[in-house]
């Protein structure tokens, strides 16, 4: 309380006695020990949090404060009186930065105007100018996953279960919903009509509206994401969920449901004679190859067609068997890489992330009944190697530390390994929203050791090499 007293004799604040000093000397030559530097991080993506890291503070210091920009010392961020241990805020601190004794500052939950640059100005006991250090930070949007700028993430849905037993219930969790959203519908199947629509939300009046195929079991929530309860063998198959914005931009995605009938009597006879396409795997990687197997095809078929897409048009038929002809036939929409077989099964060999989406088999019987099943596939980049970077990599116990994982890849989630298991969260770490950086706010000796990310799309994943954490006692 005597040292606040002293420095407010004068009648003015400690804020106001520091920068008037540092103002009058301001043409002074600065030290030259030393020099001051400032560890600001390549990238960061809007939501996460920023260390600025400051090597090198002098000694014998009065204070060190930080400003915006470059000249404007009226754009204050924060001051630290190093004799009293006290930090004060100034007119530009947002209530996001936290100013550390070493001379750091940390902003929390940076935005886009966050973007330029920040100074570091150390004054000597003296009332001298030692430092004026600055750095630049740039913030990208929160589009820039992981390493580098990417388009918006694509509109998916999640299975969770990925596979429901009669009775149970399943949440299709959607993932990505784009902005400026104003109304989606769910429907059942893949055509988008009336009939089979199931519930239509509104975001602006946050109402829904429950459509024909709505059975009383859905509930559907403001995420755009659904719940199915008491589900039976009947509600196997695709679900489209249709997105429309304020621009009229219109998305779709859409899940196969599978529903475990294994131990129901009641369609044993049903599912063991019905067509349907089973693909080896529904998550490929670009190069790689998938088979369509179709099961129960009729015995004496006239006539089967592939399609790419939901639309029967001649434009999109890949290729096509002909009884008449009994031989396989190539269709526009042929690209080479499709093999057809006789039992209607469909080889893809190459694949590239453009041959993701519903793919169409339509059979013709002896009896000219005609089936049109669809099935789905999705093909992911090859994930490349993410690269993990520390603000420091020797530290001392109760300081700050802040990981960050870099990866080329755009579309992969991020998650954290410690000494080659996954890393077990505590109050003392955060993750940013994108997971991309990993915070330590106050470190301990047990969290010494190796620090890896790893990079993953739903088809493959690739690990950093570690990253070794020293902590030394105060």
């Amino acid at each position: 309380m005597e040292a606040s007293s002293e420095l407010l004799s004068n009648g003015c604040t400690p804020w106001q006695r520091v920068l008037l000093t540092a103002s009058l000397f301001t043409c002074w030559l600065l030290s030259t020990t030393a020099r001051v530097t400032i560890h600001s991080p390549l990238q960061v993506v809007e939501g996460e949090n920023v260390l600025l890291r400051v090597d090198n503070l002098p000694e014998n210091l009065l204070a060190f404060s930080w400003y915006r920009g470059l000249k404007n010392w009226q754009l204050a961020i924060a001051l630290h009186l190093l004799d009293y241990n006290t930090s004060m805020t100034g007119p530009d601190h947002s209530d996001r930065e936290i100013l550390y004794s070493n001379g750091s500052l940390w902003i929390q939950n940076v935005t886009k105007e966050d973007t330029g640059y920040y100074t570091l100005r150390t004054i000597s006991k003296h009332g001298e100018l030692v430092s004026n250090t600055s750095t630049f930070l740039q913030v990208y949007s929160s589009h820039f996953t992981c390493g580098r700028p990417s388009f918006p993430a694509k509109l998916t849905i999640e299975s969770v279960p990925p596979r429901v037993a009669e009775g149970g219930s399943v949440f299709l969790r959607v993932h990505n919903l784009p902005e400026y959203l104003q109304l989606f519908f769910w429907y059942k199947g893949v055509i988008m009509t009336n009939k089979v629509e199931i519930v239509r939300h509104r975001t602006l009046k946050n109402l829904s509206d429950p459509g024909p195929a709505h059975s009383g079991r859905e509930t559907v929530f403001s995420n755009g994401s659904l719940l199915l309860q008491n589900v039976t063998w009947k509600d196997t198959g695709f679900y489209t969920l249709q997105t429309l914005n304020r621009y009229r931009k219109m998305e779709l995605a859409h899940i196969y449901l599978q529903v475990d009938t294994s131990l129901s009597p009641c369609c044993d006879t049903l599912d063991s004679a019905q067509l349907r396409i089973d693909p080896v795997t529904r998550h490929a990687t670009e190069g790689e190859s998938v088979l369509f197997q179709v099961y129960n095809l009729p015995k004496d078929p006239q006539a089967f067609s592939w399609y790419k897409g939901v639309d029967s048009n001649p434009y999109f038929k890949t290729v096509e068997y002909s009884k008449a002809r009994y031989s396989m036939l190539i269709g526009q929409s042929y690209s080479r890489r499709e093999i057809g077989y006789l039992n209607g099964s469909l080889l893809l060999q190459d694949l590239t992330e453009k041959d993701s989406g519903l793919y169409t088999l339509i059979t013709i019987d002896s009896n000219v009944k005609v089936e049109t099943l669809h099935v789905q596939i999705n093909v992911h980049k090859l994930v490349t190697q993410p690269v993990v970077r520390v603000t420091d990599s020797t530290v001392r116990v109760q300081s700050p530390v802040v990981f960050t994982c870099f990866s080329d890849n755009t579309g992969v989630s991020i998650r954290w390994l410690f000494n080659n298991q996954s890393l077990q969260l505590t109050e003392r770490m955060s993750l940013s929203p994108s997971k991309c950086q990993l915070r330590i706010h106050t470190v301990r000796k047990e969290d010494a050791g190796e620090y890896q990310c790893e990079a993953f799309n739903p088809a493959n994943s690739k690990t950093s090499l570690p990253v070794n954490l020293a902590v030394m006692n105060e």
